[in-house]
């Protein structure tokens, strides 16, 4: 297989890159106070004032593959820029440095599956009221799925009611965690439920159906906190769903077929989130290299201490290991489905967000070399990576399962087979090997001539704020 860029890929790339270091970076610190001010759940500023030079740049919905797989299924070319998995992968890479830059291209999560969704199982009706304001960035949406009252990572215990009544369906029942349903520019949801209770397929009982935001009987409850950061401006709700009625038109695709749409829906969201966290992994790894280099303990700088060198290189390790699944399964998904791709998406849903809490766990005790990680301090991508992946790693029980199934999946002789051969010996350092102090020299000498850029997160606590949004 081959992974190197398109010659679209590496012109968006270059593109992207620069209107990120041109653009993105220097607003991080607006950004940060922006939300502090006021209220924190309005758009901020920067945001949208960055949305329209993006847009004039051509960096708009980038997202939306070259078509939908599978008969039946419309044409998605006509509305991004038509790239596929693959192609789009490394731009989620850069994009992913600034935990709010996706919102800058209109590539951010849940609008980039709902619009999807939307533009390969929607009616014309239903793209023009909804699909076209959000590929124009004039609204929101969000996506409604898991529940309290279930065990949401089994998606088929869904408990949600829609009830056919005449020319219309009414729900009943309580979402949470759905991402995007604080935001006041929230104007759609995209909400899986039951249709068909008593169906002997489990996974035949669900629909999707789009419901209005300000239909009677939606009631959002409450933003939700992860460690006590409320994520806001974006944000996750809880939302009750009473007797809410909208048209059986709405309904997706037809009864039963929700869970047809959410593995379509939820494959290239899986890659757009991990190429993000390796983003944000490198850059981590990026600020801790550059404060090693920095600091001195102990009559030397951290950079020279045999314990730096060993992390930094295992960092570098981890992060190129996430990268080539990610960029694999990307391959599979354009070439052979999102069905046939379903091992290699699971391993990416355990692989990056672990690499994540590998890397970020040492990096925020390595922010101790600054005291603590307080708020005060400069936003860094590196207290994210411990925080917020963390976190999804820890709310996402499904991770288990989908060691689980990627074993099934894979042949015993392969899963169980002999131990790689000529590992590395331990012991005392050999004659001829690279002092501690070389070593620091060499990620010198590196730092300098990549901007640090061929480093991956560490130390990314170590200026860093927890401060999540």
């Amino acid at each position: 297989m081959n992974f190197d860029h398109s010659p679209k890929t590496r012109a968006l790339v270059a593109q992207l890159s620069e209107f990120m270091q041109a653009y993105v970076h220097p607003n991080e610190a607006r950004f940060a106070r922006e939300v502090a001010e006021g209220d924190r759940w309005q758009p901020t500023r920067v945001v949208e004032e960055l949305k329209d030079k993006a847009r004039s740049a051509g960096l708009w919905s980038l997202f939306l593959p070259p078509s939908a797989e599978g008969a039946g299924h419309k044409s998605t070319s006509q509305h991004g820029a038509g790239l596929t998995n693959l192609e789009y992968a490394p731009l989620c890479e850069i994009m992913g440095r600034v935990l709010w830059s996706s919102e800058v291209f209109n590539c951010s999560a849940p609008d980039t599956g709902n619009m999807e969704v939307l533009a390969r199982y929607a009616g014309p009706e239903q793209q023009k009221q909804w699909l076209e304001p959000l590929l124009d960035g004039r609204i929101r949406s969000c996506f409604a799925m898991t529940e309290p009252d279930v065990a949401s990572s089994d998606a088929t215990n869904i408990a949600c009611s829609i009830g056919r009544d005449g020319d219309s369906y009414v729900i009943n029942g309580r979402k949470w965690w759905s991402s995007g349903g604080i935001d006041p520019r929230c104007k759609v949801f995209i909400l899986m439920g039951k249709t068909d209770p008593d169906n002997p397929d489990r996974h035949r009982q669900q629909s999707m159906i789009i419901v209005p935001r300000d239909a009677a009987g939606v009631n959002v409850v409450r933003p939700l906190t992860v460690f006590g950061y409320d994520d806001a401006p974006h944000g996750h709700a809880e939302i009750v769903f009473d007797n809410v009625r909208v048209p059986a038109s709405n309904l997706l695709l037809g009864e039963g077929r929700g869970f047809e749409i959410a593995q379509g829906r939820l494959g290239p969201g899986r890659i757009h989130h991990c190429m993000r966290t390796i983003g944000m992994a490198e850059r981590a790894l990026e600020d801790m290299c550059r404060r090693t280099l920095e600091r001195v303990a102990f009559g030397r700088k951290i950079a020279e201490q045999g314990v730096t060198l060993e992390r930094i290189a295992e960092s570098r390790i981890l992060i190129d290991q996430a990268r080539f699944l990610v960029m694999n399964a990307a391959h599979m998904m354009d070439t052979v489905g999102n069905k046939a791709a379903a091992k290699e998406i699971g391993m990416i849903k355990v692989a990056a967000p672990a690499m994540a809490c590998k890397l970020g766990d040492p990096g925020a005790r390595r922010g101790r070399c600054v005291g603590r990680l307080h708020a005060c301090l400069p936003l860094r991508a590196g207290a994210h990576v411990a925080l917020c992946r963390r976190a999804r790693r820890s709310a996402s029980q499904p991770g288990r399962e989908a060691r689980a199934g990627a074993l099934q999946m894979t042949h015993p002789r392969s899963a169980f087979g002999a131990p790689p051969q000529g590992g590395a010996a331990s012991g005392p350092a050999k004659p001829g090997l690279p002092s501690e102090s070389a070593g620091a020299q060499a990620i010198q000498a590196d730092a300098g001539r990549l901007g640090a850029a061929a480093f991956a997160p560490r130390l990314l606590g170590c200026a860093g704020s927890v401060r999540h949004g």
